[in-house]
């Protein structure tokens, strides 16, 4: 084992990590930032007997972690880095015949092993810092277990970790071992600092620095969700007067390799340094001399949308484990301080962990690759978490729809073609795509600036960003710009040539993402997708002008989704672009405001609407229901219904009441449920409320009742009622305590029994007259008042009204409905 000159607390168990690899097993190793496990366990296996001859591969999840680490062990053994170790991402790879141990990201060690399944030379693989949980490092731990159970029993597996559910990743890996290292940190005190709901982040992170430079000795590291947010903070301190020995440094993933390592330096003697970073600090980073940290609590995802194929980023709280990974950084040299920009009481609810990528990812790639790996269910793969089966759904479908699959789920050359370009499967399309129309170049570089990040500038135009890369004689853009080329000579060879079309950044952007062609929403830089989302740029921004877009990125919530990266497009290319995609349609609508309806034909690009004409409204069924319907939305009662028809309604509603459900509900609200059935079918060739006339109410609402009830209506709920003396008076089925007649007094002599309704269920409620048309009695028990207060009524009548007859037995005289004559 090599001698190593420093002590860590990674040491201690050493002897135990090469004594269960030796044996052949699997390893999980759980050890605090601080430990060494980064750097120790890979150089300590170097002269394990199993090992020797071999490679040992160590995965990283950013690549700043994996220079740095490839840097201290190539230091540690008084080497460059591509000797002994080596280094091997995208845009760098220092790897030499004597390279042992070969430092990668997760995404390129994916691409080893689909590539390679025997893994040929490679003894171990080492996945660092797993409990991150990234997509490439699920899928490449599922890869490795599958390689190692078919193909390759001698090879071993480590998952290191210093935040892990040992446990469970011990399970996953067949009963691993579980080896715990004691950490080296010094104690951190927390202090709550709190933000109000009011207060911008950026104010907040100032309001700290500023407190934490009057008050702590030291560097300090900030945390905070993105780019965007430490650019803004970064100006801001720029603008104040800060201590004259403070230096500010940004860090995050897409700057360049040589300002990420000035910002992971320490601060020049006699100066302190307040490093602005993203989570990409949080992990396998020792800044020197950083005693305080200040955390936002917050994190930056992408979070998938299995439904609309669109990925956006969205800012959410930090776990539990990520702040206390946080807290940790203040005390790796020294006793330090954390100020926190939450109240204490909140850190109870934060989520332990944060959401394995799995699970809210783009699996398309994953599908891709499982298909060239030979296997269409990815449930014959171990997981911690297997992919959720809508977004795997989703990926099958977008593959098919890209020809990378065929109707059975094969391989096709074209998924070849795609699966051999280490990108997205949209974005290898689009550089297939348009290698058949001499634009591979172009759409190599724009796949690029999609898939490395700070390349060309932060522009949401990408077409501003392209220009910027095209002209950057940088180190990176140079490395880049090889590797664009490197993708455009592979896509040309893999298609054949055809016509060539001068194609526009936008139309090459729509080619990878069509359901994204975005069309403007007045002149405030609003969008709306093809995929019925919309989107944003603000209304200054250079692409708040354009008429469409195609856009690449997004990030916020779908209320609020905010426009990173498009291209504008012009109506013509959208037409030529998407010409099998766009319907044309004939619509007819209810138009609320005048009551009317309108037809309209519709040219459409999923959910944007590209131009629209105007159609005379034809008779039909289908627009008949569609009047209907707005007729409902605006009330049944705007209809010109009749008396007669009303009273019809109430007529059939107090049945309704009286007997039950045999009896159509009339209500208003019950009509307006079932207009469809009523109404529809007899205002064919009507186009506007107005047009209805009282004769289709009467037609609709005698059609309600079958023959059967035609005859009981007539029966038990008459619409009149014939006195004694003959006459005939409308009943009041409206009335609030019933059925109700109103008639003179006199019209009902000789009447003994009191009327009802409804098969005799309901006594009809009478209000007596006087022969001035005055109440004088409301009852419902009519032999009642002639035996009872007929009397008093009589005595008062008799002097008003002296030519009407007052008998003294009403239940025996005669009906009338004249006077007596004068004089008598």
């Amino acid at each position: 084992m090599i001698a190593f000159t420093d002590k860590l607390p990674i040491d201690e168990v050493l002897p135990r990590v090469t004594a269960a690899l030796g044996d052949g097993r699997n390893l999980v190793v759980v050890a605090p930032p601080g430990a060494g496990k980064t750097t120790r366990i890979p150089l300590a296996l170097l002269d394990a007997d199993w090992a020797k001859g071999g490679k040992i591969i160590l995965l990283e999840p950013r690549r700043l972690a994996a220079r740095a680490a490839a840097a201290r062990m190539a230091a540690s053994l008084r080497e460059s880095v591509g000797e002994t170790i080596g280094l091997r991402m995208r845009l760098e790879s220092k790897i030499s015949a004597k390279t042992r141990v070969e430092v990668v990201t997760e995404g390129v060690f994916a691409r080893m092993i689909l590539d390679d399944p025997m893994l040929e030379d490679v003894v171990a693989v080492l996945f660092d810092e797993f409990h991150e949980r990234s997509l490439d490092a699920d899928v490449g731990l599922a890869l490795a277990l599958d390689a190692q159970a078919g193909l390759r029993d001698d090879l071993r597996i480590v998952a290191m970790s210093a935040t892990l559910d040992g446990a469970r990743v011990a399970g996953l890996m067949g009963g691993a071992e579980i080896v715990e290292s004691e950490g080296r940190a010094f104690p951190v005190e927390t202090r709550y600092l709190g933000r109000d709901s009011n207060e911008r982040l950026e104010e907040a992170v100032i309001r700290a620095v500023t407190r934490a430079l009057a008050e702590e000795k030291g560097s300090i590291l900030v945390f905070l969700p993105g780019q965007g947010e430490i650019q803004r903070v970064a100006n801001f301190l720029g603008e104040r007067r800060l201590p004259a020995d403070v230096d500010i440094a940004p860090l995050f993933g897409a700057m360049d390799r040589k300002e990420q390592d000035l910002a992971v330096a320490p601060a020049a003697p006699g100066r302190r340094k307040v490093t602005l970073a993203t989570s990409i600090a949080e992990t396998s980073l020792t800044i020197e001399g950083v005693r305080v940290v200040i955390d936002s609590g917050l994190s930056r995802v992408a979070v998938f949308e299995p439904d609309l194929g669109l990925t956006r980023l969205e800012t959410v709280r930090a776990a539990r484990a990520s702040v206390d990974q946080r807290r940790g950084r203040a005390g790796r040299m020294e006793a330090g301080v954390c100020y926190r920009l939450w109240e204490e009481a909140a850190t109870v609810s934060l989520p332990a962990f944060a959401a394995p990528e799995i699970l809210a990812a783009d699996l398309s790639g994953l599908a891709l690759d499982l298909r060239s790996w030979g296997l269409d269910d990815p449930g014959k793969l171990a997981w911690l978490d297997p992919p959720p089966a809508p977004a795997w759904k989703e990926a099958v479908a977008l593959l098919r729809a890209l020809g990378a699959l065929d109707e059975a789920g094969a391989l096709t050359a074209t998924g070849r073609a795609i699966r051999s370009l280490p990108l997205a499967p949209r974005l290898a399309r689009m550089i297939l795509e348009a290698a058949r129309h001499g634009e591979a170049e172009r759409a190599a570089d724009l796949a690029l600036l999609l898939s490395e990040r700070g390349l060309g500038g932060t522009s949401s135009d990408l077409s501003d960003r392209l220009d910027r890369f095209r002209s950057d004689g940088s180190r990176r853009a140079r490395d880049a710009q090889r590797l664009s080329a490197s993708w455009a000579k592979q896509a040309k060879a893999a298609v054949r040539r055809e016509a060539e079309a001068d194609l526009s950044d936008g139309a090459l952007i729509s080619m990878a993402y069509p359901d994204r062609i975005a069309k403007a929403r007045g002149a405030g830089g609003e969008f709306l997708m093809a995929n019925g989302r919309a989107a944003a740029v603000p209304p200054h921004d250079v692409l708040a002008k354009a008429s469409f877009l195609a856009i690449a990125e997004t990030a916020g919530r779908a209320a609020q989704a905010r426009i990173l990266a498009a291209c504008a497009l012009s109506a013509e290319e959208v037409e030529r672009i998407a010409a099998d995609r766009i319907e044309t349609r004939d619509e007819t609508i209810f138009d609320a405001q005048s009551a009317s309806l309108r037809r309209r034909r519709f040219r459409r690009l999923g959910a944007i609407r590209l131009a629209e004409q105007n159609l005379s409204v034809e008779a039909s069924e289908e627009n008949a229901a569609i009047l209907a319907r707005g007729v409902a939305g605006l009330g049944v009662a705007r209809l010109p219904w009749s008396k007669a028809q009303e009273q019809l309604r109430d007529r059939i509603a107090f049945l309704r009441r009286a007997e039950g459900d045999d009896w159509p509900d009339v209500s208003d609200e019950g009509l307006a449920q079932s207009v469809e059935d009523w109404l529809a079918p007899f205002i064919l060739g009507r186009a506007s409320v107005a047009a209805i006339t009282a004769d289709d109410l009467g037609a609709a609402l005698s059609a309600l009742l079958p023959y059967e009830l035609t005859r009981r209506l007539d029966l038990e709920a008459p619409a009149f009622f014939e006195t004694p003396a003959g006459s005939r008076h409308a009943l009041d089925y409206a009335a609030a305590n019933g059925p109700l007649l109103s008639v003179r007094v006199q019209e009902l002599f000789g009447l003994s029994a009191h009327p009802t309704l409804a098969k005799g269920r309901v006594p009809l409620t009478l209000e007596l007259l006087s022969p001035a048309h005055r109440p004088i009695q409301t009852t419902r028990d009519l032999p009642g008042f002639w035996a009872g207060s007929w009397s008093e009524v009589k005595r008062e009548m008799k002097g008003r009204y002296p030519r009407h007859p007052w008998p003294d037995d009403p239940a025996g005289a005669a009906p009338t409905t004249r006077a007596k004559p004068r004089g008598t």
